[in-house]
């Protein structure tokens, strides 16, 4: 029986509640996953103060669940061939428990990245088998609308996400948002054992278990520079070595890739000049995307003071927004220029990290909501336009490894990208940090009255001399430290912004087609 035959066998059984039912098991799996991958930024402080990690460390959090979910997406095709979809579904289901059990469980930091990496490599299998159950369930003039409630899913879940992650932190506590998810994968598990096919390949597909052994060297070594560099320091033989073995890695994977029959991309795609700079807005934009997803919680946190729960709506309404959109901009889709459309998400892009870039303390609540309403349209508009004109530049054949080889790399924007950007952030706090200790002195009048205003109300409340003096200059260190975070906050939005605004040359370099060419 072949998968189609499954599938009208399924059909016979639950009749015209098949369709409905197999779409909304594949929306919530995924819509589950990519909770579990977004919430977890809400958490970023409370991580750091009980490991006592700095951010360059705590965003492997983020980040390696990112890559591992990308990487895994390459294991799919093989994985479903071998055991089939349901049978995958059901373990990769029970894989991402086990790893929520253990995240939730970790007494060591180590052990937190690791759950989160398991955990990544379950969502990654999980999004990529439900679009493909989906694919193959519908008829060709039904994938649209599938796919349209399908991805309305995933942009609910950006927003879902971080607010339920600060609600889960405020009452109960970072550790339970890995036990969150728990009860949709319940649901989730039970449908997929009753609507999902069972049936394998025939003859079992070939993989390239060695390209795929290298891609993982490549990026554990830039995973690893870039969380252990700012500590260790950048120069040294260990993160040298690191860089340099990442270097070899990626070179050798390419060099396999382009030389192989069996391999994982298909880079001989970017010989099509819109695939290519498709495929560099595809970059830019996963990296951008994913970056404000992680950074605005975090700064609301850390630089404006809200709670968990306050910083996790910042990123709600958005998506609320952009949801009820979609209908309207994939029509949008079929009736502008792609170009226009690309550059146009962009600027969008642009409008709403730019504010962030000069965002204090001070800035209210639903300036910052919208700022991220912003963001959020610049991705739902940006994302059917490159998808388009990426796949209408390729042949008929080569759609299917071309839309999963676009997906890669925007997955490894996200992945790499904010890895980077916390790397940089903490190198420019660092930077303003000690540019403002060194004016720290007696000439600095606003750091005297400062002093004199602290010290006047530790006196009052009864505090020695020498008790008063201690204190009042550790709360000018705190207010330092607080004034660098800030500013390098600020950095890192700006390099957002400047990173959306270059990325519209390569949309500039598109060839002009109509809508429909």
């Amino acid at each position: 029986m072949t998968d189609r035959e499954d599938d009208r066998a399924l059909a016979s059984r639950f009749g015209e509640a098949y369709l409905p039912l197999l779409t909304a098991t594949a929306a919530l799996a995924s819509f589950t996953m990519l909770v579990a991958g977004t919430s977890i930024g809400i958490a970023v402080p409370h991580v750091m103060g009980t490991f006592g990690v700095g951010q360059d460390k705590a965003q492997l959090m983020a980040t390696a669940f990112y890559i591992a979910m990308t990487t895994s997406q390459l294991l799919n095709f093989w994985v479903v061939a071998v055991i089939g979809q349901r049978r995958a579904f059901a373990l990769n289901l029970l894989l991402f428990v086990g790893a929520s059990i253990m995240g939730a469980a970790a007494d060591e930091f180590g052990v937190v990245v690791f759950a989160r990496v398991v955990q990544g490599i379950a969502a990654g299998l999980i999004q990529t088998q439900t679009m493909l159950a989906i694919f193959q369930a519908f008829p060709k003039e039904r994938r649209g609308t599938a796919m349209g409630i399908y991805a309305a899913g995933l942009v609910l879940a950006i927003g879902v996400g971080p607010a339920l992650g600060g609600a889960v932190v405020e009452l109960f506590g970072w550790r339970y948002i890995f036990a969150a998810p728990l009860p949709l994968v319940a649901i989730a598990f039970v449908a997929g054992l009753l609507v999902l096919p069972t049936e394998t390949a025939d003859n079992l597909p070939k993989f390239d278990w060695l390209g795929y052994a290298i891609l993982i060297v490549a990026l554990y070594c830039v995973m690893t520079g870039l969380a252990e560099g700012q500590r260790r320091g950048w120069s040294s033989d260990f993160i040298v070595a690191l860089f340099a073995g990442a270097v070899c890695s990626a070179g050798l994977f390419v060099f396999l890739q382009l030389s192989r029959a069996t391999s994982l991309l298909d880079l001989g795609l970017f010989r099509y000049r819109d695939f290519l700079s498709s495929a560099m807005v595809g970059f830019a934009v996963g990296m951008g995307n994913f970056g404000t997803i992680y950074a605005v919680p975090v700064f609301a946190q850390i630089v404006q003071g809200l709670t968990p729960l306050d910083a996790g709506l910042l990123m709600l309404p958005a998506s609320l927004i952009v949801v009820c959109l979609l209908p309207a901009i994939g029509r949008l889709a079929d009736t502008v220029s792609p170009r226009l459309g690309i550059v146009v998400g962009l600027l969008l892009f642009a409008a709403g990290t730019f504010p962030m870039a000069i965002a204090d303390t001070n800035t209210p609540f639903f300036h910052i909501v919208l700022f991220v309403v912003f963001m959020r349209l610049g991705m739902s508009v940006n994302l059917p336009f490159v998808t388009r004109t990426a796949l209408s530049s390729l042949p008929a054949d080569k759609l299917e490894v071309g839309a999963g080889t676009l997906n890669f790399f925007r997955q490894l924007g996200a992945s790499l990208g904010t890895a980077v950007w916390v790397v940089f952030l903490e190198i420019r706090t660092q930077f303003h940090s000690d540019a403002l200790a060194a004016t720290q002195s007696s000439a600095n009048q606003a750091s005297m009255e400062l002093l004199a205003g602290v010290r006047r109300l530790l006196t009052e409340i009864g505090l020695a001399a020498g008790e008063y003096q201690s204190g009042a200059l550790h709360f000018l260190g705190q207010v330092v430290h607080a004034q660098a975070s800030a500013f390098g906050f600020r950095d890192g939005f700006l390099v957002l912004c400047i990173g959306f605004l270059v990325a519209i040359v390569p949309a500039l370099m598109m060839r002009h087609r109509r809508p429909f060419q």
